[in-house]
């Protein structure tokens, strides 16, 4: 079986990087580029750069090439990618993969287009995700504002079967929290799809990861878990190393 990635999660705001607590509180973390060198520096296995700042406007193609430029490792970008030649034009600036979200739950169509213009190892869709327990799951989409479905297995299904070629299940109120993944999502979503899942939400350590991992994950995100450090969440940029060892599925 192919062992699990491990993905740190960057969230741009206004070409800053910042960090959020369940999609608010964004909170300044420091310059983007920088980040992209010292995760390239630290091997990361793969890296996903989502811009909350991006709707209703295009890509920033200039920050994303200067991005793209410091990566030494395979990127995925989201944010204001509503039409096939934006995707494009963010591929062609150095990025594997785009991420898509609300356009995907507005217009499904949308990610068949995209898997046959970009192919399907190209297009990843962003599943936001609030509740949990016996409030059961809610699908959301526009920064978690809007209530769009109430079964994340079924809305999984249908982005797996138009193309999507993986899923990021994001857990909102978990976001930021550090509080661990929601691993019956997880589960839930994992077992019903045959694309790769990527867990994101809640990650505070590298035993939550392993866990992610062990409830059907592919690979495990977090942003908090390496840009904060310590009780007083000091900005410290870090990642796992040999140590931890690598999972398989």
């Amino acid at each position: 079986m192919p062992r699990a990635r491990i993905i740190p999660c960057l969230t741009l705001l206004e070409r800053r990087l910042v960090k959020t607590r369940r999609f608010a509180e964004p909170r300044y973390l420091g310059d983007p580029i920088n980040a992209m060198r010292i995760f390239s520096d630290k091997e990361a296995d793969e890296l996903v750069l989502l811009d909350i700042g991006a709707q209703g406007r295009s890509p920033d193609l200039d920050l994303l090439g200067r991005l793209a430029s410091e990566a030494f490792m395979p990127v995925s970008y989201g944010g204001g990618i509503t039409t096939a030649a934006q995707a494009e034009s963010v591929l062609q600036a150095g990025f594997e993969k785009v991420v898509i979200g609300s356009s995907a739950l507005q217009r499904l169509g949308f990610v068949s287009e995209l898997a046959a213009r970009v192919g399907s190892q190209s297009v990843v869709v962003s599943l936001d995700v609030r509740g949990g327990g016996g409030a059961g799951f809610r699908v959301v989409r526009s920064r978690g504002t809007i209530e769009v479905a109430d079964d994340p297995v079924l809305a999984a299904r249908r982005l797996a079967d138009a193309g999507a070629g993986e899923l990021i299940i994001h857990q909102v109120d978990r976001d930021g929290t550090r509080c661990g993944y929601d691993l019956e999502l997880v589960r839930m979503v994992s077992s019903a799809v045959g694309v790769p899942v990527v867990a994101l939400g809640g990650a505070g350590s590298v035993g939550d990861l392993r866990a992610g991992v062990a409830a059907g994950a592919a690979a495990v995100a977090a942003g908090s878990l390496f840009s904060l450090f310590g009780r007083r969440e000091a900005v410290l940029l870090t990642y796992p190393g040999d140590e931890v060892g690598r999972w398989e599925r």
